[in-house]
């Protein structure tokens, strides 16, 4: 299922001086953010920082208004276009907090994703995720077979751009291992860096899963906006030794350019 994009030159992600606001509240302000393909990208930030808002408004979930700014998706605007299309186009969400859906079981779920893929068991026993294919998605699950599940999708998704908040929250330590692993193989963490054209954004509030999935670039969000970039790793020590509010309050040298 080896997907291979020509984006000639092109970013496979852009979004440009975005602002977002939902019910009247404003959750993203002017936010900047390029992505290559090949590249994984993390951030990090407190929560109800708006790191999340900001993959819903890039997956197209309702309720989620767009004031100013574009989203470009390989080198065209995706703004006006749903959910579905989004997904279409290449674009997936493993979800912090994805819902129970009774009625429906995880394996009706992957058939719709993807029917013809001959792959979804194996995938299911990567995961160990086999004896949950009958269950409704989601229901008595418990944390880290909801976040598996979640990876389970995206796999057979097979998307260009692979999106993922907060994979390790409320996850215990044997299934934080499991899902690196398997989160490694979705980056495309396998292949020689010239061969990997699947792009990475990696919301985390921890930052342990780093110890995990080396990152290209890292950004710290506060408020609705990013406001520091440069090294995923020194941004997580900073992070461990100072908190958060020092990214912002410093000019050193984890803030570099607010990309």
């Amino acid at each position: 299922m080896e997907k291979v994009v020509e984006l000639k030159g092109l970013l496979l992600l852009k979004i440009t001086d975005l602002s977002v606001e939902t019910g009247g509240k404003t959750l993203l302000r002017g936010v900047n953010l390029s992505l290559k393909p090949g590249e994984v990208h993390v951030i990090f930030g407190p929560n109800g920082s708006g790191k999340s808002s900001l993959l819903h408004t890039i997956m197209g979930l309702p309720n989620y208004r767009v004031i100013s700014g574009d989203i470009e998706f390989m080198g065209k605007s995706i703004l006006g276009l749903g959910i579905a299309e989004r997904a279409k186009l290449g674009i997936g969400l493993a979800f912090q907090r994805p819902p129970v859906v009774p009625g429906v079981s995880l394996k009706n779920l992957t058939e719709v994703i993807n029917p013809a893929d001959s792959d979804m068991n194996g995938f299911a026993d990567e995961l160990n995720l086999r004896p949950h294919l009958d269950r409704y998605l989601n229901d008595g699950f418990s944390g880290g077979e909801m976040k598996r599940s979640e990876i389970l999708q995206l796999l057979l998704q097979n998307p260009d751009l692979v999106m993922l908040d907060e994979p390790e929250s409320g996850v215990d330590v044997a299934n934080v291992d499991l899902l690196a692993k398997v989160i490694k193989k979705l980056l495309q963490k396998d292949m020689p860096i010239c061969k990997r054209s699947r792009g990475g954004i990696l919301v985390t509030h921890t930052g342990n899963i780093l110890e995990e999935i080396n990152a290209d670039r890292g950004y710290v969000m506060l408020d609705g906006k990013i406001v520091c970039s440069g090294c995923p790793l020194e941004i997580f020590e900073h992070i461990k030794k100072f908190g958060f509010e020092r990214c912002y309050m410093e000019t050193g040298t984890i803030k570099g350019e607010t990309a």
